[in-house]
C-alpha cells in the first residue's frame, strides 16, 4: 500500500464513479445550459505568500501576476502548463484556513513523466498509485476512488485510474490523475482541442499504434492515413467508438 501524504486538514471528498451523468432523457441535451460558464480560477489558502510563490514557481507554472496594493492586500496568480484554469493566492483573498484546499486534480496524459518532472524540480511527490477496486474504508488519504492506495499504476493502464499526490508548503493537497481517453460526453465533439504539445503527441502515438493494427487487418499500406488518424484522434478524445 502507498502511504498517503498527510496534512492537518483532511477534506471529505465525494466518491465519483466513471459513469456519465445524464439527464432523464439521454437523447436530449435540453438540460444543458446555453451560456458559457468557464471555470478559470481556484483560490488557494496560504499562510505565507512569498513561500507559496516560490513553491508554485518551482513547479514550473507560469506566473501571471503578482499585485501588491501596499495596503494589506496581495494577489498572485499562477497557471499550470496546458491548463485553462489558474490558481490565486496571496493576502486577504480568502477566509479559508491555510492548507484546507484538498482534492485539487491535475490531469496528465503520462503520469510517470509528470511525476518525474516534479522530482527533477526537487518537489516531493508520492509514488504512483491506483485504487483497490473501490474500497472506501481505509487509513490512506481519501481520493476519488477510495481510501486505499495500491502501489503502482493501474495494472490495465485504464484511463482515470492512476494517481500521484503532493502537497504545497501549507498542506494544500494536489493529485495527478492520468487520463488518456475521455468517457463519452466529457468532450464537445464539435470542438476537439489539445491543451499542450505533449497531449497532442500522446494522441498521435496512440493513433499510430492503432493504425498499425488497422494496416495489418487490411493487409496493405493505407494511403488515407491522415483521414484515419484524424478520425481516430477525435473519437479518442470524445470517448466515441474508435475506428477499426
Amino acid at each position: 500500500m502507498v502511504k498517503a501524504q498527510r496534512s492537518s486538514h483532511t477534506a471529505k471528498e465525494a466518491a465519483m464513479n466513471t459513469k456519465a451523468v445524464r439527464t432523464n432523457d439521454p437523447t436530449s441535451d435540453a438540460g444543458v445550459a446555453r451560456v458559457d460558464m468557464k471555470f478559470e480560477i481556484v483560490v488557494i489558502p496560504v499562510s505565507d505568500a512569498d513561500r507559496a510563490k516560490e513553491f508554485y514557481g518551482k513547479l514550473g507554472w507560469r506566473l501571471d501576476t503578482d499585485y501588491d496594493s501596499g495596503k494589506d492586500f496581495r494577489v498572485i496568480q499562477f497557471t499550470p502548463p496546458g491548463s485553462g484554469c489558474s490558481i490565486i493566492f496571496g493576502k486577504n483573498v480568502t477566509p479559508a484556513a491555510p492548507g484546507s484546499a484538498q482534492g485539487l486534480y491535475l490531469i496528465v496524459s503520462d503520469i510517470q513523466a509528470a511525476r518525474k518532472e516534479l522530482l527533477d524540480r526537487g518537489v516531493e511527490i508520492s509514488e504512483v498509485f491506483h485504487d483497490a477496486a473501490g474500497v472506501y474504508a481505509g487509513t490512506d488519504e481519501p481520493y476519488l476512488f477510495g481510501r486505499v492506495r495500491v502501489s503502482g499504476p493501474d495494472a490495465e493502464h485504464r484511463s482515470y485510474r492512476s494517481f500521484a499526490s503532493f502537497l504545497d508548503p501549507d498542506g494544500n493537497g494536489w493529485l495527478f490523475q492520468e487520463i488518456t481517453a475521455r468517457l463519452p460526453g466529457r468532450i464537445d465533439p464539435a470542438a476537439t482541442t489539445f491543451a499542450s504539445a505533449n497531449d497532442l503527441a500522446s494522441a498521435l502515438r496512440r493513433a499510430a499504434v492503432a493504425h498499425g493494427e488497422h494496416e495489418k487487418r487490411i493487409g496493405k499500406a493505407d494511403p488515407n492515413w491522415p483521414d484515419w488518424y484524424a478520425e481516430y484522434m477525435v473519437r479518442d478524445q470524445t470517448g466515441e467508438e474508435l475506428p477499426k
